[in-house]
């Protein structure tokens, strides 16, 4: 079961750090990303992380302002958003397969077989 938490309201140009947590296993051997689904829209890529070797992906709307990380312990995965706009209000899930993803599955939602709840950002002044 995924867990993800951190969402909120902020204002334009400002930043949130949204958490995913498995509970009752690690990351190990997984690949983790993070997707959105904003009101009225399909739900999309977001990022990526492969634990295997640490890579990452990213969709290019938020390259530069959004970065994956895990942490040592190999528990939790993060999303550190910076800069954000009124276009990334969203529900925000984290998703894991438990397989080392090739890069150009990265971005493909049905890759991931496990899903978390969401959480809401929302960017506005």
């Amino acid at each position: 079961q995924l867990q993800a938490s951190g969402g909120g309201l902020v204002q334009p140009g400002g930043s949130l750090r949204l958490s995913c947590v498995a509970a009752g296993h690690t990351f190990s051997t997984y690949t983790m990303g993070w997707f959105r689904q904003a009101p009225g829209k399909e739900r999309e890529f977001v990022a990526a992380i492969r634990r295997s070797d640490g890579a990452t992906s990213y969709a290019e709307s938020v390259k530069g302002r959004f970065t994956i990380s895990r942490d040592k312990r190999e528990i939790m995965v993060y999303l550190q958003m910076s800069s954000l706009k009124p276009e990334d209000t969203a529900v925000y899930y984290c998703a894991a397969a438990a397989s080392r993803l090739i890069t150009s599955r990265l971005g493909s939602s049905s890759a991931y077989p496990y899903w978390g709840q969401g959480t809401l950002v929302t960017v506005s002044s």
